[in-house]
């Protein structure tokens, strides 16, 4: 049972400070906060400290440039986000005797996450419930699973670099990572190569390109075989690494099957090995503990579907 503080705490607070509180974390910003909630920024700053003086705790350290979330503020941050979720569902619930299912289905992404199994989903998924909307973004693995965590995100599909407790991971595909090098570069173009031939050139690469990190097998590689690259750029996103291997900065790996169209293309030209490439496993990340929505659920339920139905050998792209 509720202490009388906590029933007074309750009735005498004002949500829309918990609104305003939530936008300010999101934007990393008052400033940006003020735009988007079409307020003044003194509004906004006087929102957050009366919030403040409510919890009685400092939420946002704040000054000179600095912007960090204290942890009451992370922990109040991650209860809010639980809140709005549950209010965003409210409708939802009340009519859940309806056949027709709408809500967002949010997908956070890595940036080179290219599948049938997602593209067919959406396809399949979009026409049996047309009132779902649909928000992708990308963001590094790294971030993905953070979100997750968090539960700012619904789910995320990415690469992995250590598991995390608390959420769960499932291997949606398999993909192999070849080197390859742009038009500019002195080995386009050019057959039988070896390995041997890609030590000490510099190369471009992303930004998980480690030992200890999601794209380990590459790192891996390159060290067994002592090629003594320099990276000359990185990148989170494939778009970009893709770009300095065309333009010459260096050579860089890339997922085979994504790229398979731009080596037709001659945009770009296909490096040892040629056997027994660097494999990388895509998962889907799912926090179990995050309030769904139910064209979110019908979603994942779909994808989760379709990975155990699905024999490996079938979602793995060479």
């Amino acid at each position: 049972m509720a202490s009388p503080k906590n029933n007074r705490f309750v009735t005498n607070l004002d949500w829309n400070l918990l609104r305003t509180f939530v936008v300010i974390v999101d934007e990393g910003s008052i400033t940006r906060a003020a735009n988007r909630l079409l307020r003044r920024q003194p509004a906004v700053s006087l929102a957050l400290q009366r919030l403040e003086g409510e919890i009685g705790s400092r939420l946002i350290e704040r000054g000179r440039g600095a912007f960090r979330l204290t942890a009451e503020g992370r922990n109040l941050y991650s209860e809010c986000v639980d809140i709005y979720s549950g209010v965003s569902r409210l409708k939802e619930i009340v009519t859940s005797t309806q056949q027709e299912i709408s809500g967002e289905v949010k997908i956070l992404l890595a940036s080179h996450v290219i599948t049938p199994l997602l593209d067919d989903l959406l396809t399949n998924h979009y026409q049996a419930h047309p009132k779902t909307t649909y928000t992708i973004k990308t963001a590094s693995s790294a971030d993905i699973a953070y979100q997750v965590q968090e539960k700012t995100a619904s789910f995320g599909i990415c690469l992995m670099n250590r598991r995390l407790p608390e959420l769960d991971y499932e291997v949606i595909y398999r993909e192999f990572f070849g080197f390859y090098c742009g038009p500019l570069h002195p080995l386009f173009g050019k057959t039988n190569l070896r390995l041997s031939d890609l030590k000490n050139l510099d190369a471009v690469s992303f930004d998980t390109d480690d030992l200890n990190d999601a794209l380990r097998p590459v790192a891996l590689l390159r060290q067994q075989y002592e090629l003594q690259q320099r990276v000359v750029g990185q990148s989170s996103h494939l778009e970009e690494v893709r770009r300095m291997i065309q333009c010459g900065l260096g050579i860089g790996p890339l997922p085979v099957h994504v790229v398979k169209r731009d080596v037709e293309n001659g945009l770009l030209w296909r490096l040892p090995p040629h056997k027994a490439p660097p494999a990388v496993d895509i998962y889907l990340v799912v926090n179990p503990k995050k309030r769904l929505n139910r064209a979110e659920s019908i979603f994942i339920d779909a994808l989760r579907n379709r990975i155990r139905t699905t024999p490996i050998q079938q979602r793995t792209y060479h």
